[in-house]
């Protein structure tokens, strides 16, 4: 029998949550730990450090809406997942497990709480998420990626540590690239994206913005945007008529090299890709998912927006003539694009991953 430390990693099953899992994942196997990941059934679709073979499945369920059905349903499921978690937890014997957020995250921490298994969160957005927030008080130490998070709720602050967004392998080779800005008449690189599930948004305005441009423009755009299936040949459409170099696809394996060769982003500002844009160092046009409760990805653009790294713009202002706009700006001053590259970069942190294990192995008692 395995007597090395094991911690059980518990995340939602969407990138924001896995990557920073799988950082921590790597930093600690190098620290001769074992690792296990308890998640939902959406995580077997990633490829990385986790293969199937080292995840659990753990049933969950979101809270969506106010519907009492849907509410039942999620609460009937969240207690059946605490019940496998709870034959997870006493079968492993983890020496900690660390959550980064999601519903999947709950019946993983609440089975750790009731076999008295010490517990870490990890919340990587500018506004605490709503599982982590029903987690705060029942787990020993709480883990943020940004300064300030819990100032408001000084009962949780003595067990609150600021480390940064643990940053994969991968991302870290791309901060070593340096951001080199466009030149004059030469290609300019357009990154495109709309988080892990795509966004519908960006097919809708992104083409249209590109068509406004001046046609002296189209021919220096690089583009590489993320397009969900349903909407993949009209995007693809206008950029063949317009005689665009675009690369389209639903999802792409080799991301943040991808970031570390682009010029500009234009993307949602999920946590976890406003962390990656500050590590490599990228200017960035970030569009805020709107209506969510907590507003988290409007606070998280603005993390870069107030350096002047990033231009926050809302989406009932992102418009075709407004995209056009910017992006024309941007082409015709490539020095601002530098200036954001560096503001950027200061707000980055790369040791984000060691701290949170050294924080790990200290609540473990390792």
């Amino acid at each position: 029998m395995d007597n090395t430390p094991l911690i059980l990693l518990a995340a939602g099953g969407t990138g924001g949550h896995l990557f920073p899992a799988e950082a921590l994942g790597v930093e600690l196997i190098k620290r001769g730990l074992r690792v296990r990941l308890a998640t939902d059934a959406r995580a077997l679709r990633y490829s990385g450090l986790f293969t199937r073979d080292s995840i659990d499945v753990v049933p969950s369920e979101t809270v969506r809406g106010r519907n009492p059905l849907s509410v039942a349903r999620t609460i009937i499921t969240l207690g059946y997942g605490t019940g496998v978690a709870l034959n997870l937890v006493r079968r492993l014997k983890p020496a900690a497990v660390v959550g980064f957020g999601g519903y999947p995250t709950l019946p993983p921490l609440i089975a750790a709480r009731l076999l008295g298994v010490p517990g870490v969160i990890h919340d990587a957005n500018a506004v605490l998420g709503r599982a982590n927030r029903f987690l705060s008080k029942h787990v020993n130490a709480i883990a943020t990626s940004l300064p300030g998070v819990l100032d408001r709720d000084p009962s949780l602050g003595g067990k609150t540590t600021t480390v940064g967004t643990p940053m994969r392998p991968a991302i870290l080779d791309a901060a070593a690239v340096p951001f080199a800005s466009p030149e004059p008449n030469g290609p300019l690189r357009l990154l495109v994206v709309g988080g892990s599930q795509g966004a519908r948004v960006m097919s809708d305005i992104v083409p249209g913005a590109i068509e406004r441009l001046e046609p002296v423009l189209w021919s220096r755009i690089v583009l590489t945007q993320q397009v969900r299936e349903e909407d993949m040949a009209r995007v693809r459409a206008i950029y063949d008529r317009l005689k665009i170099k675009a690369e389209l696809a639903p999802f792409f394996a080799d991301l943040p090299a991808r970031l570390a060769s682009s010029h500009l982003v234009v993307s949602r500002s999920g946590a976890g890709t406003v962390a990656e844009l500050a590590a490599i160092g990228r200017p960035s046009i970030l569009v805020p998912l709107p209506g969510a409760i907590d507003q988290d990805q409007f606070a998280n653009a603005g993390v870069l927006a107030k350096v002047d790294g990033a231009l926050r713009i809302p989406q009932a202002e992102f418009t075709p003539d407004r995209l056009a706009a910017e992006i024309s700006a941007f082409a015709a001053e490539p020095v601002r694009l530098i200036a954001m590259a560096e503001a950027a970069r200061r707000v980055g942190r790369l040791d984000a991953a060691e701290r949170l294990a050294d924080l790990v192995t200290k609540t473990a008692g390792i």
